[in-house]
């Protein structure tokens, strides 16, 4: 018996499709021209219903009872996820140039007046400028208010602290690492994608269940 196997991706956008195929789903390790007739193989159809959006659950047996259909004679393993979620758009998005550039100029507006804001009421709960007045008090033996020496440097490095925590700089990343925003997304996604697929796994088998009766 031929091995086979096929690696199904955790999640897939798509649009504008009238069937979901085995290539949109999964990747599929096998020779050339059977890798590519599987590829075509299609999973699900995509009805027209007039929603703009749609959610569908592809699961990994779904995928290798189709296949094994068409080729008995491979023995079929799965090295991916178990379902696929597939997040259906009926048309692509259209955002011009202009509308993304003012999303992006509305959301860096928004973040500055936010972080300027909390450092600013950190500041004043912390009473850091009477913090800075006794070092200067205590290093030079005077009262200041304001120390300049002591208040530009910590605002030097107050900048060059963000630049280092979130590895960014005039647009270009400062190293490969992802910078802690990149993995609250990152585990944002992941929990959104685990919560939808398990849902869809219970409205399934509540479907299921409701027809069996």
């Amino acid at each position: 018996m031929t091995d086979m196997y096929i690696k199904p991706k955790r999640k897939v956008t798509l649009s504008e499709r009238r069937a979901i195929t085995v290539k949109d789903v999964a990747d599929v390790v096998a020779t050339a021209d059977v890798a590519k007739k599987v590829e075509a193989i299609k999973l699900q159809e995509i009805t027209d219903d007039g929603k703009q959006k749609k959610n569908y659950l592809i699961s990994v047996t779904d995928i290798i009872k189709l296949i094994k259909k068409s080729y008995p004679e491979y023995a079929i393993h799965n090295v991916g996820e178990q379902d696929t979620w597939v997040q259906y758009k009926a048309h692509k998005s259209d955002d011009r140039a202009w509308w993304k550039w003012a999303k992006i100029v509305f959301v860096v507006v928004v973040l500055t007046v936010g972080s300027s804001t909390a450092i600013m009421a950190f500041h004043t709960d912390s009473q850091l400028p009477k913090i800075f007045e006794n070092y200067f008090r205590l290093f030079y033996g005077e009262a200041r208010n304001n120390p300049k020496i002591i208040t530009i440097p910590y605002a030097i490095g107050l900048v060059v602290g963000i630049i280092a925590f979130y590895n960014h700089f005039l647009g270009k990343k400062i190293t490969d690492d992802p910078t802690p925003i990149e993995v609250e997304m990152e585990q944002y996604e992941k929990q959104v994608t685990e919560t939808m697929v398990d849902l869809m796994n219970i409205r399934e088998h509540a479907e299921k269940e409701a027809e069996g009766r």
